[in-house]
């Protein structure tokens, strides 16, 4: 009689079945065991574990202490730093959990050598050590973000120029940005590598998808080297006061292709550097404030010019104001003379920033130095005027 051959059985069952018999065996030799090797494996076990425990909490005080010595006091940093601080943490937990697991599976017998050419055996590898490159990874970005940023703010805070130190504190977030995208390549590239995919080929075809797309999105492109050389050439920086189209506020950050304004009542509003055709910039190197005065025809314009002169010479010298006045008031004079009144213009140097705050200060003093000198600011208002209000006109006729 012929024996028919039977079919070998398919690696993927196979690995399945050593698996089973590997689950089977383990399970009887662990219930084969004598009292005192069981006692015995079981504290070697909470030895391990315990371990595991210190390892986790030796990593999270090592991670908070850096992480506290170099971390900004903002307090959005502070909320980012703790998501990602807490994501690392959680990553590494779990591999040290499995770590430490099949290390407490080999004291009690399990035998991993007959499953090292099972692809059960290689997933599990691969993917250990794609959580290794997940934890290297999310530390680096974390630390390399921080330190970038601690080291620009120590920069920033050493510089006597207060311009070139504001143009320091616009380069930390650019380059903390360039410095993730790297870190996030790098490692997409390393997982990538463990899966089995060459990289080579990769980058040869990443480098033509780049070219591609650098073609397909010229705005993006044009909004990164805008913004470069708007930092290179310190045009604007974060903490400026500017105008961008018809919206003012405050640069509060300027990443790699987008600047972001805080207007007074809260509102953020955010531009692609593409779309920032004119920045006006109100606190570059110095500023004014302006005033302007409609006054009377009838008001001494004399007297008016020396009020002002005398409040202005009197705001520069208060201690309170000393330090942002830069130079004495520059009074223009007459800007004006119209149907309504006379024009009176004048403005004061300012340290950037600070000409709102005096010219709120001026306008209050100059209010009530107007009042004791009696000048009138001009009264918009209208009026009615008959033949009866000049009194050297002649009366009407008889005939009339």
């Amino acid at each position: 009689m012929t024996t028919i051959p039977q079919p070998a059985p398919a690696p993927a069952d196979h690995s399945v079945t050593t698996l089973a018999q590997q689950i089977q065996d383990f399970v009887s030799g662990v219930l084969t065991l004598d009292p005192q090797q069981a006692l015995l494996r079981a504290g070697l076990s909470f030895l391990v574990l315990l371990g595991a425990a210190i390892i986790i909490w030796g990593l999270h005080v090592i991670l908070k202490s850096i992480t506290e010595r170099i971390a900004p006091k903002d307090e959005l940093d502070q909320r980012r730093r703790a998501d990602i601080g807490r994501w690392t943490m959680r990553v590494a937990r779990l591999a040290i959990f499995v770590g430490a697991l099949i290390l407490i599976l080999r004291l009690w017998g399990f035998n991993f050598s007959d499953l090292r050419d099972s692809p059960i055996y290689a997933i599990f590898s691969v993917l250990w050590r794609i959580a290794v490159i997940l934890v290297l990874a999310l530390a680096a970005i974390e630390l390399g973000q921080l330190g970038i940023r601690r080291v620009f703010e120590r920069l920033a805070a050493r510089s006597r120029n207060p311009r070139r130190a504001a143009q320091i504190r616009t380069l930390g977030p650019v380059l903390s940005g360039l410095a993730t995208t790297i870190v996030v390549i790098i490692a997409a590239m390393m997982a990538l590598s463990e899966v089995g995919v060459e990289i080579g080929p990769l980058l040869a075809g990443a480098g033509i998808v780049g070219l591609a797309v650098g073609f397909g999105a010229q705005t993006i492109v044009k909004d990164f080297l805008t913004g470069l050389f708007l930092i290179m050439e310190d045009s604007v920086s974060i903490g400026d006061i500017v105008k961008i189209g018809a919206f003012s506020g405050t640069v509060e950050d300027m990443s790699l292709r987008t600047i972001k304004l805080r207007s007074y009542d809260g509102t953020l509003h955010i531009f692609p550097y593409s779309e920032a055709q004119v920045i006006s910039n109100s606190t570059k190197m110095f500023s004014y404030a302006v005033f302007e005065f409609p006054l009377d025809h009838n008001t001494d314009i004399s007297k008016a010019l020396e009020v002002m002169q005398q409040v202005g010479d009197e705001l520069r010298e208060d201690p309170a104001f000393t330090s942002v006045v830069l130079a004495p008031i520059d009074i223009a004079g007459v800007d004006k003379v119209s149907e309504a009144g006379v024009l009176l213009k004048a403005r004061m140097r300012t340290m950037p920033g600070k000409q709102w705050s005096v010219q709120r200060e001026y306008l209050r003093r100059i209010r009530l130095a107007f009042e004791r000198a009696g000048i009138e600011f001009n009264q918009s208002t209208t009026r009615l005027v008959t033949p009866h209000s000049f009194p050297s006109a002649a009366p009407p006729s008889e005939h009339s």
